[in-house]
C-alpha cells in the first residue's frame, strides 16, 4: 500500500501570513499543500488566483496540489501551470470537453486530477481513468470549509479503490472535506492514500500542525 500523504488546506490558513503559514506545513511534515481556488460561480465563495499562487511557490519545494473550482475551467488552466501548481484537479462539470482539459494539463507537464462532487457518479469519469493521475473525492459539498463528512461517501472511495485494483490503475485516491481524527482510519482503509485536511491540522491540539499531520497520517 503506498505510502499516505497529507495535504493541508491552506484555506484554514492565517491568509495575512500564508507565506509563514506554508512553511511552518513544510517544516511538520506536509507533503503536499493543497490550494483551493474558488469563483464565487461554480462555487459559492471566492479565494485565490494565479498572482498569489506565483508569489507562495518562492516559500516551499512541496508539490502545490491546486484544486479549481471555477468554471469554465478550460480557459484558466494554463495560468495556474505557469503560476507554478503541480498537481491541476478540475470539475468534468466546468469544462466543455473534459478530454480537452486533460490532454492541456498533460501538455503543460502537470499532473491531472479529477474531481468528483458527492453527487457526482463515477460513470462520468470512469472511461478517462487511464489518463488521470489522481482522483480527488469530495466529502462535502464544495465551496466552504469546516464542514462536516458526508459518510455515504465511505462506498464511493471504495469503489474507486475497486475500479482502480480490477484495471490495475495508478492514479491517487485523494478525499477532501470534513477529514477528521475520527474518520481518517475509515477513509484510509476505504482506500484513500492522500487526506485534505484544514481545520482538523491549523485547530486540533492548539494548532500542533506536526501533532495533528503525524496522527492523521497513521490512524
Amino acid at each position: 500500500m503506498k505510502k499516505i500523504q497529507i495535504s493541508p488546506s491552506i484555506l484554514s490558513a492565517d491568509f495575512s501570513q500564508l507565506g509563514k503559514e506554508i512553511k511552518r506545513l513544510e517544516e511538520s511534515g506536509a507533503d503536499l499543500i493543497h490550494v483551493d481556488v474558488m469563483d464565487g460561480h461554480f462555487v459559492p465563495n471566492i479565494t485565490i488566483g494565479p498572482p498569489v499562487i506565483k508569489t507562495l511557490r518562492k516559500y516551499t519545494n512541496l508539490p502545490f496540489d491546486v484544486h479549481l473550482m471555477i468554471s469554465p475551467v478550460h480557459k484558466y488552466i494554463k495560468n495556474f501551470a505557469d503560476a507554478g501548481s503541480d498537481i491541476i484537479t478540475i470539475h468534468p462539470e466546468a469544462t466543455e470537453n473534459l478530454v480537452d482539459s486533460i490532454k492541456l494539463i498533460k501538455h503543460l507537464k502537470k499532473k491531472v486530477g479529477v474531481s468528483l462532487n458527492p453527487d457526482t457518479e463515477i460513470d462520468i469519469i470512469e472511461k478517462y481513468l487511464g489518463e488521470i493521475d489522481l482522483i480527488l473525492i469530495m466529502s462535502v459539498y464544495p465551496g466552504f470549509g469546516g464542514q462536516k463528512f458526508i459518510p455515504k461517501i465511505i462506498e464511493k472511495i471504495k469503489k474507486i479503490y475497486q475500479i482502480k485494483k480490477k484495471n490495475d490503475l495508478t492514479f491517487d485516491i485523494e478525499v477532501d472535506g470534513g477529514i477528521n481524527f475520527s474518520n481518517s482510519k475509515e477513509v484510509i482503509s476505504a482506500g484513500a492514500n492522500i487526506l485534505v485536511s484544514g481545520t482538523t491540522i491549523f485547530k486540533e491540539n492548539n494548532g500542533n500542525i506536526k501533532k495533528n499531520i503525524e496522527t492523521l497520517r497513521s490512524m
